[in-house]
């Protein structure tokens, strides 16, 4: 395998991040018009500017994605294993155990008011912001980390099994685990969401990925795909990402402005949550496994992110736009690249624990 160093724009993408925020945030400050222009263009609350940069971001890398790799994943079931038990016997229940214990206990002296419900129903506060928490528990993330894998050297073929496996049980859990940790008798599932984003971050960009690349190598060679197509392509998704940021923020940066104290209590239980998920999968439970680093990379990495888009579509669903909810999955999408980034250069300096394959 032809070992994968960071670009000099990749090792500073920490920066790059922190300008995109900032600029996304001044770009909805300065032009409203356009932050609510671009944020209505939306099928099913997902949004079609953002799916545009995100199928950028995630095409690259599927065409690096030599298929072989993915037969060869399919036949390893201890990764996968993994990832299903962290995301759905784990990670749901820590969620609500940290949020409710930082945001009802420890900050809830910081945390007045309280908020009505579309049904009508009077709640406190911290509880709707609990709500938001857990459901960003409750949603893999099924797209980012595809990013988070490669840039971390993972196995990029075993990440799109686990990513795949992923979704479709987010189909069917999470709507019983929202259910029963929210206290809610009828939660409606956002399925054309979760379908339409999956079709459009995982699937679409997978089947362009796979006919291009055997496309170029069945009529240029894979001498040419490699040195040639690939060089090319490498910016783009790095590019992409830093544009999906500066929409993102875009749309929900006046949110943050206007609330930088909340922001702060929230972000505190979700970046907890994010290390811990984490270090129990990569730490604790991939040695005890024996993976190899390439396979522990990942599978410590698709439970620690979130898929924020169907997380924030069903807060605003439930609970309305302006919802206590709403903001805290907000605060998700503010700390995931940050925080995860910090988690991708953790796992490059860790490659001596692990045995066996290596990058």
């Amino acid at each position: 395998m032809t070992e994968r160093r960071l670009s000099t724009f990749e090792k500073y993408l920490t920066l790059w991040v922190a300008l995109c925020i900032v600029a996304g945030i001044a770009l909805g400050r300065v032009a409203p018009g356009i932050a609510v222009a671009l944020d209505s263009l939306s099928v099913y609350q997902v949004s079609i500017p953002i799916a545009i940069a995100l199928f950028f971001m995630m095409y690259p890398i599927m065409v690096k994605i030599d298929f072989a790799e993915v037969l060869q994943a399919a036949r390893t079931p201890k990764p996968v294993a993994l990832t299903l038990f962290v995301n759905w016997a784990v990670k749901p229940f820590t969620m609500y155990i940290l949020a409710t214990f930082f945001l009802g206990y420890v900050f809830v002296g910081f945390i007045p008011g309280t908020e009505v419900l579309p049904d009508g129903t009077v709640v406190e506060l911290w509880r709707s912001y609990v709500a938001g928490c857990i459901l960003l528990g409750i949603a893999p993330c099924t797209a980012m980390v595809l990013m988070w894998s490669y840039l971390a050297k993972g196995n990029d073929g075993l990440t799109l099994i686990m990513v795949a496996i992923n979704s479709l049980t987010m189909l069917v859990l999470y709507a019983p685990l929202g259910s029963f940790l929210l206290g809610v008798n009828a939660m409606p599932i956002p399925w054309e969401t979760i379908l339409l984003s999956v079709a459009v971050y995982v699937a679409l960009p997978l089947v362009a990925g796979y006919f291009t690349r055997k496309w170029i190598i069945t009529h240029r060679g894979m001498a040419w795909f490699e040195t040639r197509f690939l060089h090319l392509l490498t910016p783009v998704s790095i590019v992409a990402l830093l544009a999906t940021l500066v929409l993102l923020f875009t749309f929900k940066g006046d949110v943050i402005v206007e609330n930088p104290l909340t922001i702060l209590w929230i972000a505190i239980p979700l970046f907890i949550q994010t290390v811990l998920i984490f270090t129990l999968g990569y730490f604790v439970l991939a040695p005890r496994l024996g993976l190899p680093y390439r396979e522990a990379a990942p599978a410590g990495m698709i439970g620690a992110s979130n898929h924020f888009e169907v997380a924030i579509a069903t807060a605003t669903i439930l609970f309305g736009l302006g919802s206590g909810a709403a903001l805290a999955t907000v605060v998700g999408v503010l700390i995931e690249v940050p925080v995860m980034l910090m988690l991708v250069r953790v796992c490059l300096r860790t490659q001596g624990m692990f045995r066996g394959e290596t990058p």
